[in-house]
């Protein structure tokens, strides 16, 4: 079933040959383009695998060395995430555009904005290779507003605009659907789904109610909030602990400095545990999951695991954060920016067991409902395999 949306009217069409479009799949050479091995691993591997058992043969892109990853064979390419030297960045263009040349895949899937940028470029060389779009999120270009990035966004949205119009662009949220809805071939996906088997509710640990603030250590995902109001409600006597569990991200403009986490540490306020392999025993062992972002986010991965194993969610009511959690039902949301509304949320739910344990259940009901990763992969490929018959021109699962 597809969702139609265009000026003025929404209609909902069943199509009778949604099941087996994917047989359109069998035998092609499907490429993804990403920058880092461990994106592909946590967000994309199963709609790779999904791909492979729909008789596609599915390589990765990327900067690896390993000749695959969980069996999935990898092309190994050499750039930045966050790269800004042009001639360097010219050089990696030119680069990829001789690999897809060489390759000659019948399908490019680029994943987050540098990959949907440079792919694009290149596919236009590339007149047999359909190439499929993720916007995963718009990041630090689009969270802050100096005159710099302001100017900067401005050309990119002009650029994506005119690269995108042959190719087909899935996102995330409504923010960035309708950012892009002038687009001919636009579709929206909720997130990359949750594995609702490993990722799956367990009952309270006894004791300290524990608070984490899962992501990577960036001031826009609201990190310093998170450490002020952690300040306030143990100084008012709230006994809870505070954890900040993510790396950090130096490819980043807004990363925080390692000292200053670590002088966080000491103060006793908050604990940073740095990124952690096992999320699922980290969400076990957490009585609250919080994630203030005000980042551009696309749909923030942490916050479906932590609503697939049943925690209530402390976030905010911004791009990307609100598409997971409905106020009052699986979390709460507080306004962007702000310590105090943080600050009251999360003691409401210190204080309340009951209704952690309530908001818990709700939030795993919806990632069974509309985030599992098996609907999510089932979606994906039929957006892929419609684009490739031709059959949508404008649409959003």
């Amino acid at each position: 079933m597809f969702l139609c949306f265009s000026p003025g009217c929404v209609l909902i069409l069943t199509y009778p040959w949604v099941e087996s479009l994917s047989d359109t799949l069998n035998g092609k050479k499907i490429l993804f383009l990403v920058t880092e091995a461990g994106y592909f691993l946590s967000h994309r591997l199963a709609l790779a695998k999904a791909l492979q058992q729909q008789g596609a043969f599915v390589a990765v892109i990327t900067a690896s060395l390993a000749d695959s990853i969980e069996g999935i064979s990898t092309i190994h390419f050499s750039w930045k995430r966050k790269g800004m030297n042009p001639l360097q960045e010219g050089l990696a263009l030119l680069r990829l555009m001789r690999l897809l040349h060489r390759e000659k895949p019948d399908y490019l899937l680029n994943i987050a904005l540098k990959p949907v940028l440079y792919g694009s470029i290149a596919a236009l060389f590339l007149p047999e290779t359909r190439c499929v779009n993720f916007i995963t999120g718009l990041g630090y270009l689009f969270t802050e507003n100096t005159w710099k990035t302001l100017s900067f966004r401005k050309i990119l949205l002009m650029a994506l605009r005119f690269l995108l119009r042959s190719t087909c662009v899935i996102t995330q949220n409504t923010d960035d659907y309708a950012l892009f809805q002038s687009l001919p071939h636009l579709f929206l996906i909720l997130g990359s789904g949750v594995d609702c088997t490993r990722f799956k509710p367990s009952p309270e640990h006894d004791g300290i109610c524990t608070v984490i603030l899962p992501a990577r250590m960036l001031w826009h995902k609201g990190v310093k909030e998170f450490a002020e109001a952690a300040r306030l409600l143990k100084a008012e006597g709230v006994e809870a602990r505070f954890w900040l569990v993510g790396s950090v991200d130096t490819q980043n403009p807004a990363a925080i400095p390692i000292e200053t986490l670590r002088s966080w540490t000491q103060l006793g306020n908050v604990v940073w545990k740095n990124e952690q392999e096992d999320m699922a025993s980290v969400f076990s062992a957490a009585h609250i999951v919080c994630l203030p972002s005000y980042y551009r986010e696309g749909i923030p991965k942490a916050l479906l695991e932590a609503a697939a194993c049943g925690r209530p969610i402390v976030t905010t009511d911004s791009v990307g954060c609100r598409e997971v959690v409905h106020h009052q039902e699986n979390g709460l949301l507080v306004p962007p920016r702000t310590v105090y509304p943080l600050a009251n949320a999360l003691r409401q739910l210190i204080r309340n067991p009951e209704l952690r344990q309530k908001m818990g259940r709700r939030g795993r009901e919806r990632a069974e409902r509309e985030f599992v990763q098996e609907k999510i992969c089932a979606e994906t490929i039929d957006v892929i395999s419609s684009f490739s018959q031709g059959t949508s021109s404008s649409s959003a699962l």
